[in-house]
């Protein structure tokens, strides 16, 4: 039997994590977006929606540390990217504007950002609570949804606990890497759930070697 065949949800420690081990695993996480393909399959992903130098906003949702509004800011200095998040010690660094919010009740009215994206967040859901999402941030983006996650893989899920010596990994990454490998998807998967949210033409691409999902839902 495939371990992998489908999605597998557990707890992550970084939920109760004290505020030194979260910022720790925080900074973990802008160092694989950083080295192993995160940053510039944002980059790529924009790259098909707005021109060099555009002018445009971006919602970020679940932004956390806001790396990935530093890279888009520093890409397209006249975007203004808004970085949401519902925990307030994750957007401590995050560059302003920020948003405290909930990504189940975004506060924010239909085509109000031209672009709404998310970044290693839909993993830690539900199948049908990602569906919601999905249709929720494609209602407040006016020209696209942009979407990266991580894909479910044998490779992937074995990366970190085999890097640790190399790369010195915090414990917490250690183990709440492959717990959100576990939770990832396939391509297939991200598809279907984007065509249940309303979504008509979702392009959903698989990225090897990173074993990152990408997804452009222009409208």
């Amino acid at each position: 039997m495939d371990f992998f065949r489908s999605r597998a949800i557990e707890p992550e420690l970084l939920e109760g994590a004290a505020p030194e081990d979260a910022q720790c695993n925080l900074a973990d996480i802008i160092r694989l977006n950083r080295q192993f393909g995160g940053h510039a399959l944002i980059l790529r992903m924009l790259s098909r929606v707005v021109q060099p130098g555009a002018a445009f906003t971006l919602l970020d949702v679940g932004a956390a540390s806001g790396d990935s509004a530093r890279v888009i800011q520093a890409a397209y200095p006249r975007a203004k990217v808004i970085s949401l998040d519902l925990h307030a010690r994750n957007l401590a660094a995050a560059p302003k504007p920020k948003l405290l919010g909930d990504a189940f009740r975004l506060p924010i009215r239909d085509g109000a950002v031209d672009i709404v994206f998310n970044s290693l967040f839909l993993h830690h859901f539900t199948d049908k609570q990602v569906t919601e999402l999905l249709r929720d941030q494609y209602r407040v983006a006016r020209r696209a949804l942009l979407v990266s996650d991580l894909e479910r893989h044998v490779l992937s899920y074995w990366f970190l606990p085999a890097t640790r010596p190399l790369f010195r990994w915090h414990w917490i990454t250690v183990h709440d890497g492959p717990v959100s490998v576990r939770a990832a998807f396939r391509a297939r998967e991200l598809e279907t759930a984007a065509r249940r949210a309303g979504i008509p033409q979702p392009e959903v691409s698989a990225h090897r070697p990173a074993f990152r999902l990408s997804m452009v839902a222009k409208k």
